[in-house]
């Protein structure tokens, strides 16, 4: 196993559910990791502004996949910037507004936007996974490139609305689950993965040289094409089936025994 380029899903995967990670360790990995020329790749749903902030001595160091491969940001410049069309923003808009129940966020490479008839407490807490979040009177117009929107579901209505979607805008956006009840509403053909063929094609590393892992829907296509593909013990089962090892949770700290496993050279899954 010779490994260049380590990719990480964060929310239920390289994070605890309190959001932490085991930086101490981490930072012994990441030594390691640069000694021996692995690119480590944080691969997320969330924005880069968010992602960026768990790792604050080497964000500048690092490769991130951000808005699940809209964006893309190597060492601090920017790779990839997906671009929606303005008149399919306000198409899927407008499907969208037949779910008054669901609350969105138009995702950009500057910022997110949310209503700002939005309840305080939702802000803060979507605040958290998105650093930049400005507040607008309507969704008419942007002066932004966007190229993601996000939907805040219930327990109750989350496969449904997935479902639906995926008959009303899928020839536009593809939905995804991205946990938590969430909806990632992506452009066709953009996801983890094709940020990853575009960052092995920069730094010349191939297929078997690549390990990945993730709990969510999201994750899959990334998973799929790793040589070593993990799932999360957490993981939804539809992850697990496609994934070619299932590890501890994110709780047990999983990415970070796997990454020990490999600097050991101990044998895994005896």
């Amino acid at each position: 196993m010779n490994v260049k380029l380590i990719a990480v899903d964060m929310d239920g995967t390289f994070l605890t559910n309190n959001n932490e990670y085991d930086q101490e360790r981490f930072t012994r990995q990441y030594e390691f990791m640069k000694e021996k020329g692995i690119h480590f790749v944080v691969a997320s749903g969330n924005q880069y502004y968010q992602l960026r902030s768990f790792f604050p001595d080497i964000h500048n160091e690092l490769a991130f996949i951000a808005e699940n491969g809209a964006y893309i940001v190597d060492q601090g410049k920017d790779v990839f910037v997906a671009k929606l069309a303005k008149e399919d923003i306000q198409t899927v808009l407008k499907v969208v507004n037949q779910y008054p129940e669901v609350e969105k966020i138009v995702c950009g490479r500057k910022s997110a936007y949310i209503s700002k008839y939005i309840d305080e407490d939702f802000y803060n807490t979507m605040n958290f996974y998105y650093h930049r979040l400005a507040k607008v009177d309507n969704f008419d117009d942007f002066d932004d490139t966007i190229f993601k929107i996000y939907l805040h579901c219930s327990k109750d209505n989350f496969e449904t609305i997935l479902t639906e979607l995926k008959e009303k805008i899928g020839h536009i956006m593809t939905p995804v689950d991205c946990g938590h009840f969430g909806i990632d509403l992506i452009i066709p053909g953009i996801n983890k993965a094709h940020g990853i063929n575009l960052l092995m094609e920069r730094w010349k590393i191939s297929d078997a040289e690549t390990m990945a892992f993730g709990d969510s829907g999201n994750d899959l296509e990334m998973l799929e094409q790793a040589t070593y593909g993990f799932a999360m013990a957490n993981a939804k089962e539809a992850i697990k089936k496609i994934a070619d090892y299932t590890i501890s949770s994110n709780e047990e700290h999983g990415v970070l025994e796997v990454v020990d496993w490999y600097i050991s050279k101990k044998k895994m899954f005896e």
